[in-house]
């Protein structure tokens, strides 16, 4: 018999949000009566922005951020993982290589953007509610707590340039993680391992987990959970490895499944 479900894990953009970037209006209302299930909302977007996008008491969500490098609950870090300096500084010099590319440090405490034009901080800094435009990046490295280096292409070419990366220092990887986004962070920050984390934490069996994503930065993350879900937008190397195929996020996928009957939660 299926386990009841005890933590269903969420990405955003593709997956939980529309393409308008709006969020179902049945979750919040979802989320306050499910107080049982720990609804954890995985992302590769900053804290900051996670909390100033979710209106609602800070006790009702686990938000793992930065694609797994960093993990709150109840307004409290439970985990980190971050990069060193020196990875950081090597990464950066192949980055700036690369045509098309705007590198964003994402820290613990802000996101920090070469001086780069209106339109691109614009575009780019819509995932960052706290973010500085900085004349020298590397200027930074040690006044903060560095999570992953994201990669902006303004124009949709992320998967076109994710080769050129691939001699980057061994500790660390580039993943896909949007059309026009690369993140590169340490070998074992996913959402997966992030996931685990919180899985021991509280003492949740895989099997009374629950995942939905979109693209290949969900990947570790819908192996983690027994109960996986791949968006019908998704990648199709995410479907493959997904237990189930749900509607797309423009067609409510998210809360088709967790409003359904088969949908059974402790």
């Amino acid at each position: 018999m299926k386990k009841a479900i005890k933590l269903v894990a969420l990405d955003l953009d593709g997956t939980l949000l529309d393409s308008n970037k709006a969020m179902p209006e049945d979750f919040l209302p979802w989320v306050r009566k499910h107080s049982n299930v720990k609804t954890v909302i995985a992302s590769g977007r900053q804290y900051y922005t996670i909390l100033r996008d979710f209106p609602i008491g800070q006790d009702k969500l686990t938000i793992i951020a930065e694609n797994g490098g960093l993990v709150y609950d109840n307004n409290e870090m439970i985990y980190i993982n971050s990069m060193n300096a020196q990875d950081i500084k090597e990464s950066l010099k192949k980055i700036e290589k690369i045509p098309g590319a705007t590198p964003i440090l994402c820290g613990v405490e802000s996101a920090y953007i070469p001086d780069v034009s209106d339109e691109i901080f614009g575009m780019s800094g819509v995932y960052y509610d706290h973010i500085k435009r900085v004349p020298d990046l590397y200027e930074y490295i040690e006044k903060d707590r560095f999570l992953k280096i994201a990669i902006f292409f303004a124009n949709r070419k992320a998967q076109e340039h994710i080769s050129e990366l691939q001699d980057i220092p061994e500790s660390v990887t580039a993943i896909l993680s949007g059309e026009r986004w690369i993140d590169v962070a340490n070998c074992d920050v996913n959402k997966g391992t992030a996931i685990k984390k919180i899985l021991e934490l509280f003492g949740i069996d895989r099997a009374e987990a629950a995942a939905f994503g979109d693209y290949l930065n969900d990947y570790e993350m819908l192996k983690v959970c027994e109960e996986s879900y791949c968006m019908e937008n998704g990648h199709p190397d995410l479907k493959q490895i997904a237990k189930y195929i749900t509607s797309s996020n423009d067609d409510n996928g998210v809360m088709k499944v967790l409003n359904s009957e088969v949908f059974k939660t402790c």
